[in-house]
């Protein structure tokens, strides 16, 4: 049975300026009607070091416009495939922040951090964020990626919850060949009370096999959990979880009930185009099988209903690539990649096209408690080489309007420079970096200093002046896929480490073979000798 949503639209769009960073594994964060991009697969370049643009879409073109973070901020790594959903203080308040959990870093080592990214300060030219780290206790989640984060209130609180994901082999496992190999995250539920900062797993015996690159929806105190893709039996589930949480005086309440009419898909968007009602698109049937077909599903009361829509007039060139990727842009509205044709003579061309769920005469602001969290993307092809369903992302937003208003977008050639906290830290004994004396060392530094991650346990940031680098050092460091690691943690000898300084040995001059000694005069009767001579 086909339910019609209203009329889907496809629309290609070009992009303009940094189109390279927009590779699978990317999220979008909606904030005030204004969309953000989050999650480029190299290190910040100069030209935007927080890793964070704003979208802005303008007669079918792309533009990027490096976004900025206040002084009190930490540091935010560029992750792909995090989980992400928005965190209210109550279900109807206009305030709102992003909690990002996990994700791959650059240098594909895995995240377990929490950050809290929130508007802080909107200009008509720029927009300010704020980036905290949470320090978490008791279960903590390892680190993962594909899995999915959800806010839950019941009886007048609220908690996060965590489900799925993929993490890598652990240490005691791993050989030389199969270094980077990743497993499926035990299928646990944990429980994050941030008021508290302490994490609680439960096991569930309706879960008996972990998932990644599955979708989501939560709603008061429940979250469905659909499709998504194992591992261990490499099969993409067609079962329905519907996972609920009761948060009375005591201890929480978490069960779990299987229903029917699941769809078996990996990697698919959600996006919410109404109150009760969802659209369910993309996503793969097999490792080499895109789903082109469409879902409607709807939230009445304690049921959820799954039906298929009708799909888009989709273009040759994504009916016959072999993989795509793209994220919900809220309200309605996704965004959606596919490689481009000369993929061999320019790895990171691929088209753009923006499909929209909802007719224009519904698209204004609406308010609404229903939180959305899907893995949309396709695998990073530097990673692996047959595709399979592990890079991919979540993430949970609110129905927002994509729409950039013309009086509140960057313009392209406005060029403003903030100072991030998190360049300005004390990153070990010795550090002499101030922001008030500091000026550029390297060539590449222009406002801000050189920074390099050092790979030691969960990881932290270093001033590459601080560890000695020198300048060829630290090119070679931010262009090798190596890790690294600090002065005080060499002695795990692993990848490449701090050069340490070589005493340069004084050279002697060499003697001439033969050497002229200058006559001298010591008397003055010689002197009358030799003057009496030539007169």
């Amino acid at each position: 049975m086909a339910h019609s949503t209203d009329n889907m639209s496809l629309q290609m769009v070009s992009t303009v300026s940094n189109s390279s960073l927009l590779q699978p594994g990317f999220s979008l964060l909606n904030f005030d009607g204004h969309v953000f991009f989050f999650g480029q697969k190299g290190w910040p370049k100069r030209s935007c070091p927080t890793g964070v643009f704003l979208l802005d879409i303008k007669q079918n073109e792309l533009k990027m416009k490096p976004a900025f973070f206040s002084k009190d901020s930490c540091y935010l790594p560029p992750l792909r495939y995090p989980a992400l959903c928005v965190l209210r203080s109550d279900a109807k308040a206009d305030e709102y922040q992003y909690i990002i959990h996990g994700g791959k870093t650059p240098n594909n080592d895995l995240s377990d951090k929490i950050y809290f990214m929130s508007l802080v300060s909107k200009t008509s030219k720029k927009m300010t964020f704020q980036c905290i780290e949470k320090d978490l206790g008791g279960d903590v989640p390892e680190a993962r990626y594909g899995h999915t984060i959800n806010v839950v209130r019941s009886r007048g609180k609220s908690m996060s919850v965590l489900f799925g994901g993929r993490s890598y082999t652990p240490l005691a496992q791993r050989t030389t060949e199969k270094w980077n190999s990743v497993v499926d995250c035990l299928p646990s539920v944990f429980l994050i009370d941030f008021e508290f900062g302490c994490c609680t797993s439960y096991i569930l015996p309706e879960l008996q096999d972990g998932l990644s690159f599955h979708v989501s929806i939560a709603r008061d105190d429940t979250i469905y959990i659909l499709g998504g893709h194992s591992l261990q039996n490499n099969t993409r589930s067609p079962n329905l979880y519907k996972v609920k949480i009761d948060l009375p005086l005591g201890s929480p309440a978490v069960t779990c009930t299987i229903l029917p009419g699941g769809v078996s898909v990996s990697s698919a968007i959600v996006t919410q185009i109404s109150d009760n009602e969802f659209v369910l698109v993309g996503g793969y049937h097999s490792d080499n099988q895109k789903r082109l077909v469409c879902n409607t599903i709807v939230l009445e009361d304690s049921k959820i209903e799954i039906v298929e829509s009708v799909s888009p007039e989709w273009t040759p060139d994504i009916k016959h690539c072999r993989t795509w990727f793209g994220c919900d842009m809220g309200k309605g509205s996704v965004l959606l990649g596919v490689p481009g044709a000369n993929k061999q003579l320019s790895p990171d061309a691929n088209y753009f096209y923006i499909l929209r769920c909802k007719g224009a005469e519904e698209d204004k602001e609406e308010e609404s408690v229903t939180q959305i969290c899907s893995q949309t993307s396709s695998e990073d092809p530097g990673d692996s080489t047959p595709f399979e369903d592990s890079e991919e992302f979540c993430f949970s937003a609110e129905a927002n309007s994509f729409d950039v208003d013309d009086a509140d977008t960057y313009n392209e050639d406005d060029e403003e420079d903030e100072s991030e906290t998190g360049y300005w830290i004390t990153c070990c004994a010795s550090c002499n970096i101030d922001i008030n004396t500091w000026v550029p060392f390297y060539s590449t530094e222009l406002n801000k200093p050189a920074m390099i991650l050092c790979s030691s346990g969960a990881g932290h940031w270093v001033h590459a002046q601080c560890m000695d680098l020198s300048e060829t050092m630290l090119l070679r460091l931010s262009e090798a896929n190596v890790k690294y690691f600090c002065n005080n943690h060499v002695d795990l000898n692993k990848g490449l480490q701090t050069p340490q300084k070589v005493v340069c040995l004084k050279k002697q001059p060499m003697k001439p073979l033969r050497k002229k000694k200058a006559m001298k005069l010591s008397t003055s009767a010689k002197k009358s000798f030799l003057r009496r001579l030539f007169e």
